[in-house]
């Protein structure tokens, strides 16, 4: 019978190659590292005093994204684009920091940012047999749902009152698995550059998830203790020298969701529902923030950074809805489920699995049904305001507050607030007529989905257009005011009723159905969940090495080298130059979006043009990697993720190393442009080692 499962086990990995031996694959757990795989294919020794030094040099951007300490004085760096909120937050029509960069050349000048929560992982614990005895036989899958969340959340508060740090149980493998995460977090962080947009994303949508690429997609940031810059005992030292074609690199960062563990039944989910659902409402979205960006430049900048979210999700998602619509994807995945499940039915010790996979599909079925109203209500698509967030969270905070920590809605337990008021007493600046144009063009797409003569579709207009309605909400709300907002989230529920703002009653309007269709989800999940660890369970009998979760946005590990790849019958180099750079500016005469900055085009001469600018890996990333340092294996910092080719797009399902690449800046290219295009020669030398005056 052991026989059999290691058959299994090979075509489980059909369609991504052997991990043990023959690729690259693998978003690895801190504690858990793939020490043998590298010996073996790369003759690495990974030690454990190596991994400490970079997990705890690696940071997370609650924002969504990574980063690294890389000075011993808290100067941290990622990507623009991950910094993007806070540049927008800092400007106005008179100052654009995002279209034209931004240089502290003091330690005066850096800016305070004004909601933004980093993270360091200190220490992980495995907690699931506390998790898993929670759930007592007998449980229905509503019951079963709220004991898990009861307990991790007393697992986490114990863990904030005990240690103070931010405290989560993450959920891995669907459940087969749950580990306590605490992180060293920082609320004062404080901008020090960032380069024009255009340098950062030259080229624009047309190149975005495309390569050869000359972007210089970075961002430093200083975090703070004490109002003094913090002291950090783990940064990665730079490497002047970057990397060359076939070094061994490492990437460590957080990727935020994959979907190699699902179901065929999950899978067809996403395939025939959940992508074209989510690309239709993702189109209508760009053509709504292109219209309004084209009424003035004022307009344009503050809906940036919304415009290249919508957009970079478009084109991911079209990206990844490709690979679930190619058949032979679809087929290796029911061989490899197929084989699985036979393989189970035949071992006596683990044929109680059997029925999981009958299991979950039942539960999509149930998903699907009611997916539609999750995704306009709780998941408020059909309320695309950050207006209408605030209110929710209000609202729902004063109910929810004087409940148990473990019976409240996950996102307002006692270890979660701190990190929720951050980002709800923000005083980052919103604009009324954005605002407006926002919620008129989702309260439309609310009309289409349900329908016009829908009962709560029209207790939602009020009689009025979704335009007018917009505009009465918006006009009406004191919400944009923080005192208000502190005011009220400290309140009763009379308190907060007796303030009649529009915007909260519109909340508390649709709460009761978004709140019953959440609790329909999160039980169908539950059942998912449980039915997942008993596969899990069944793979660790079969493997207790070689295997790793999908990502969850917690600090992960990955590998690979410095290479390029064949496409359409030619060779693309690992590497571009600041040569290129020029050349392509030039090739499409300075057009947008392909125009340079005029400082790049005054300060060419200054530039050895020779210098690398891009390079290509085979590492194993996906979206939440940006900002991940690359290092080598002395553990410096040669280069920062940003972007993957369109190859890459189908890692969220299965990981190939024939094209699929993880693109980032390389090191050399960050100390060329600091010293000779931005005179920013201070923080060359900070990064350097060398102690900033």
């Amino acid at each position: 019978m052991r026989t059999a499962l290691k058959q299994l086990m090979i075509a489980l990995i059909l369609m991504t190659c052997d991990i043990r031996s023959n690729s690259d694959e693998g978003m690895w757990l801190y504690n858990d590292p793939p020490y043998q795989l590298l010996k073996d294919k790369h003759g690495f020794e990974l030690s454990e005093a190596w991994l400490e030094h970079l997990q705890k040099s690696s940071v997370r951007f609650n924002s969504g994204g990574s980063g690294s300490f890389v000075s011993e004085d808290g100067l941290i760096i990622t990507n623009d684009h991950i910094g993007a909120d806070a540049l927008q937050e800092f400007s106005d029509a008179e100052h654009n920091y995002y279209r034209d960069g931004f240089h502290a050349r003091t330690r005066e000048e850096e800016k305070r940012c004004l909601d933004l929560e980093l993270n360091v992982l200190t220490s992980i614990e495995d907690v699931t047999d506390r998790v898993n005895a929670a759930v007592k036989p007998g449980m229905n899958a509503e019951e079963a749902f709220g004991a898990r969340r009861a307990v991790m959340a007393e697992i986490e508060k114990e863990s904030l009152e005990k240690t103070r740090l931010r405290s989560d149980v993450v959920t891995l493998y669907q459940g087969g698995k749950y580990h306590l995460y605490r992180f060293k977090k920082y609320t004062d962080v404080r901008l020090v550059f960032a380069p024009e947009s255009q340098t950062a994303f030259f080229g624009g949508d047309p190149d975005n998830f495309e390569y050869p690429r000359f972007d210089l997609d970075i961002c430093l940031f200083r975090a703070y203790e004490n109002e003094k810059p913090a002291r950090v005992e783990h940064y990665l030292k730079w490497s002047a020298s970057g990397v060359s074609e076939g070094d061994l690199v490492f990437v460590s960062g957080h990727p935020g969701d994959t979907s190699r563990q699902l179901t065929v039944a999950e899978l067809e989910y996403l395939r025939d529902q959940g992508y074209p659902y989510s690309l239709q409402r993702l189109h209508g979205l760009e053509v709504m923030l292109l219209a309004y960006s084209s009424r003035s430049d004022e307009n344009a900048r503050r809906a940036k950074d919304s415009l290249f979210g919508v957009q970079n999700g478009r084109k991911a998602q079209e990206g990844m809805f490709a690979g679930l619509l190619d058949p032979q994807l679809m087929a290796q995945k029911q061989i490899a489920q197929e084989r699985l499940r036979s393989a189970v039915a035949q071992d006596p010790n683990a044929r109680e699995a059997l029925p999981s996979w009958d299991r979950i599909a039942e539960a999509e079925q149930l998903i699907a049904q009611n997916v539609l109203r999750y995704d306009l209500l709780e998941g408020a698509d059909g309320f695309n305001s950050a207006l209408f967030d605030i209110a929710r969270t209000i609202a729902r905070a004063v109910e929810e507050k004087d409940k148990p920590s473990g019976e409240r809605l996950r996102e307002f337990r006692d270890s979660n607030l701190e990190s929720l008021e951050l980002r709800l007493f923000s005083e980052e600046p919103l604009y009324d007529d954005f605002e407006q144009v926002k919620l008129a063009d989702s309260l439309t797409w609310l009309v289409e989905q349900l329908g016009y003569s829908h009962p709560l579709v029209q207790k939602v207009l009020a009689g009025k257009s979704p335009r007018s309605r917009a505009a009465e909400l918006v006009s009406g709300t004191k919400l944009q005011d923080v005192a208000v907002r502190k005011r009220l989230y400290a309140g009763t529920m009379a308190e907060v009723e007796a303030a009649h703002d529009p915007m909260i009653e519109l909340a508390k309007l649709i709460d009761p159905e978004a709140r019953a269709v959440r609790k329909i989800l999160e039980a169908q999940h539950e059942v998912a969940r449980q039915a997942h660890a008993r596969i899990a369970e069944a793979m660790f009998a079969l493997e207790k090495t070689g295997s790793y979760p999908d990502a969850t946005f917690t600090l992960r590990l990955a590998f690979g080298t410095v290479e390029g790849y064949e496409e359409n019958g030619q060779r693309i180099s690992f590497q571009t130059t600041f040569a290129g750079l020029y050349e392509r500016a030039a090739a499409h005469h300075q057009k947008p979006p392909f125009d340079l900055p005029q400082r790049w085009m005054d300060r060419k001469d200054r530039l050895d043009l020779t210098t690398p600018f891009n390079f290509v890996s085979t590492a194993d990333i996906t979206g939440g990697n940006s900002g991940s340092p690359i290092v080598n294996r002395q553990g410096e910092f040669v280069g920062i993720i940003f972007d993957g080719n369109i190859q890459s797009l189908a890692l969220d399902f299965l990981y190939t190393d024939v094209q699929a690449r993880a693109v980032s800046v390389n090191s050399q290219a960050i100390m060329e442009a600091l010293r000779k295009v931005y005179d920013a020669g201070e923080l060359a030398d900070e990064l350097l080692g060398k102690k900033r005056p």
